[in-house]
């Protein structure tokens, strides 16, 4: 059979995605912070982009100037939800600069002189910056001090040969976060290459450091080092910890009783002294900046209504700088106008992105209230089983859409403050052919586990038979899954002696 070669025709579709379309899709995604961290980067990277900055003036003045508020949009229809970004910047072009001749006749050193301000990462001049101004001590940013720092800055008070310096520089490397060494003695000795007596000296001067514990191999060690600091060594607790800490964790106190020939009362004293050891003595260092949430929807109700209102506070108005848009009307160059017109392309696909993205948030966020509206009225208990596909058919767009817009955004409500993932729950069936969320399920079972008898905990089959009693069916692994998910122990761990 010959081989030739021959030129054909052919339809096909294919989707493509742009970078245009990348972004709009990350934006959808993001949560609020990573959102005002990309402005921020948007903002630096692209000049034709500014802030918007509102200053006071009346009602009719600001209708007319500012772009509407998302609750604003959506209200009337949506209508202008594509054209605002092209209408803002028809209404942005005004005669605070006319440049006569194009790009090229631009006063630059005036434009940032006069424009520096209106940036919010610039600072202010030396004689503007009074003390009112100046950042509380309070909220001054300070690096936690991590449990490396604190070790070593401990050593430097200890006179320590040159072989234990460096010993006891690689054990501190070599711990993890909660204060544990991750390698053998004689590893570290291999390495630092040195006697193995050397190591075992170094490794007991870190153990003898604060916090009490730390250095240790296992968690026997570490226990017995913090019973050693308390002054408890040879103790019933020491001796305990020693050999028999497999049958503590199982409260099998009459069998430790039995070997070690004391009452059970007395091993149940030392197991209460053992419970106020730290395990991770290492925890409390270099826990980093704490993270607060700020909900992107509010959710109040307002008579026998729920009102839905996007939080945008704080996430700046972005719009495209009336300057470049005379500079692209002037006569520039051809590189020069290109330049322009890309960033300001650019600019006006990242507005029009962040007002898909509210658009989005506020239709999801709407029917999710209407399908959870008796969970917002009564309780957790309450909570409806929900799907995507069940709020995508309620708003008209696709499952992925609803589950971009839900991810890593949260929600405040009368009940407190949830993600919005957690509105969509699996469903269980009822004795009677209802369903119930699963999240109700669980905090049934918390709650059974709570008002149970300590000395004699529920196990997860009893647990079953009370909910099947009050008309809901779930097998004994499904307990036990619930409960491993909610860190709550079995009940063999759950029993009281005492």
């Amino acid at each position: 059979m010959a081989l030739e070669i021959k030129q054909q025709q052919r339809m096909s579709q294919q989707l493509v995605i742009t970078p245009q379309l990348r972004q709009a899709i990350k934006i959808l995604q993001v949560s609020r912070a990573e959102l005002e961290q990309l402005v921020e980067e948007e903002l630096e990277e692209n000049p034709v982009l500014e802030e918007a900055v509102v200053e006071e003036r009346d009602a009719s003045a600001a209708s007319d100037d500012e772009p509407p508020r998302t609750e604003e949009r959506l209200e009337s229809g949506g209508e202008s939800d594509q054209e605002w970004p092209e209408q803002t910047l028809q209404r942005e072009t005004t005669n605070e600069l006319t440049p006569d001749n194009g790009i090229n006749s631009v006063d630059w050193e005036d434009y940032f002189r006069n424009h520096q301000n209106d940036r919010h990462d610039v600072a202010a001049p030396r004689g503007d910056y009074d003390d009112e101004k100046r950042p509380s001590f309070e909220n001054t940013l300070v690096r936690a001090q991590s449990l490396n720092d604190h070790l070593l800055w401990q050593l430097q008070m200890n006179s320590l040969e040159e072989a234990e310096q460096s010993v006891t520089a690689m054990l501190i490397g070599n711990m993890d976060d909660d204060g544990y060494i991750q390698l053998a003695v004689e590893e570290i000795a291999f390495q630092s290459g040195n006697d193995f007596e050397i190591v075992e000296r170094a490794l007991k001067r870190i153990q003898e450091l604060d916090p009490p514990g730390v250095g240790a191999r296992d968690l026997r060690e570490c226990l017995r080092l913090q019973l050693r600091a308390n002054g408890g060594e040879g103790s019933l607790a020491d001796r305990i910890v020693a050999d028999h800490l497999p049958m503590l964790e199982g409260k099998r106190f009459d069998k430790i009783a039995k070997d070690l020939g004391v009452t059970i009362e007395d091993v149940a004293a030392a197991a209460t002294a053992i419970g106020t050891l730290e395990p991770k003595p290492g925890r409390n260092f270099g826990e980093g900046d704490v993270r607060y949430i700020t909900p992107d929807v509010f959710v109040q109700k307002v008579d026998e209504d729920y009102v839905v209102t996007l939080n945008e506070d704080g996430l700046p108005r972005l719009r495209v700088s009336s300057y470049y848009r005379q500079v692209l009307d002037g006569a520039g160059g051809s590189e020069a106008r290109k330049y322009v017109q890309d960033k300001m392309k650019s600019a006006l696909w990242l507005i029009k992105s962040i007002q898909q993205r509210q658009n989005t948030l506020y239709k999801v966020t709407s029917s999710i209230v209407k399908f959870q509206r008796a969970f917002l009225d009564r309780g957790i208990a309450h909570l409806r089983p929900l799907v995507l596909k069940d709020v995508a058919l309620d708003i008209e767009m696709h499952e992925s859409t609803v589950s971009r817009a839900t991810a890593n955004k949260y929600v405040h409500t009368a009940q407190g403050i949830f993600e919005l993932k957690f509105f969509f729950t699996s469903s269980i069936s009822t004795g009677s052919g209802d369903e119930v969320s699963s999240e109700s399920v669980k905090d049934r079972i918390k709650a059974i586990v709570i008002a149970e008898d300590s000395r004699h905990p529920l196990s997860d089959q009893y647990i079953a038979e009370i909910l099947d009693k009050e008309g809901v069916k779930v097998a004994r692994r499904t307990v036990a899954k619930y409960r491993e998910i909610m860190n709550i122990l079995p009940s063999s761990k759950r029993r009281q002696v005492f």
